[in-house]
């Protein structure tokens, strides 16, 4: 069905881009259940696509591109799912075995998803991207559609509007890496 060749490009580009895959959906969609499935069918979408990808952006931009694609006519399916089961809890451990702290940021954690799941569509997708994932302003402009200086200004919109939700909320820590990027 595939030749080696392209068997070995979808591994390479599983193995190279899996988790920030992974990470992206799961910070869009806030369910881990539904980020698995989203993950998989990027994946699949990339199997059936990569013989016709023509190399003229990126591999990592186009598979972004697949992603947030995927992530939009999700959101469209299904507007507001349900966060975080509670194993990913158990899944949370603390570097210094404190339980405190490993329940508290991963309370953290949550009110950041959800913060984020608050904003506008085109605000979300650009904060997941440059915030959360650490693209570059050409990598993110890429994936979106966007001018460059579209990209700026819609991050700089989309964390003023999350600052305000998260005003006095959540520690500054999270808040302050991400506006950082």
């Amino acid at each position: 069905m595939y030749g080696e060749d392209v068997k070995q490009q979808v591994l390479f580009i599983y193995e190279q881009y899996y988790l920030d895959v992974y990470h992206f959906l799961l910070y869009y969609t806030g369910n881990q259940n539904d980020t698995e499935d989203l993950t998989q069918e990027v994946f699949v979408r990339v199997i059936r696509a990569l013989e016709r990808y023509e190399s003229r952006a990126n591999i990592k931009t186009w598979l972004f591109a697949i992603a947030k694609h995927i992530a939009i006519d999700h959101h469209r399916k299904k507007r507001w799912k349900s966060l975080f089961s509670i194993d990913v809890l158990k899944k949370h451990m603390s570097s210094d075995g404190l339980p405190e702290k490993a329940v508290e940021s991963w309370e953290e954690e949550q009110e950041l998803i959800r913060a984020i799941q608050k904003l506008p569509q085109h605000y979300r997708m650009v904060v997941i991207l440059r915030g959360i994932q650490g693209y570059s302003v050409r990598e993110t402009a890429s994936i979106m559609d966007y001018s460059e200086s579209q990209v700026k200004v819609t991050l700089h919109r989309a964390l003023k509007k999350l600052e305000k939700e998260l005003a006095g909320r959540i520690g500054g820590e999270l808040y302050d890496g991400l506006a950082k990027r």
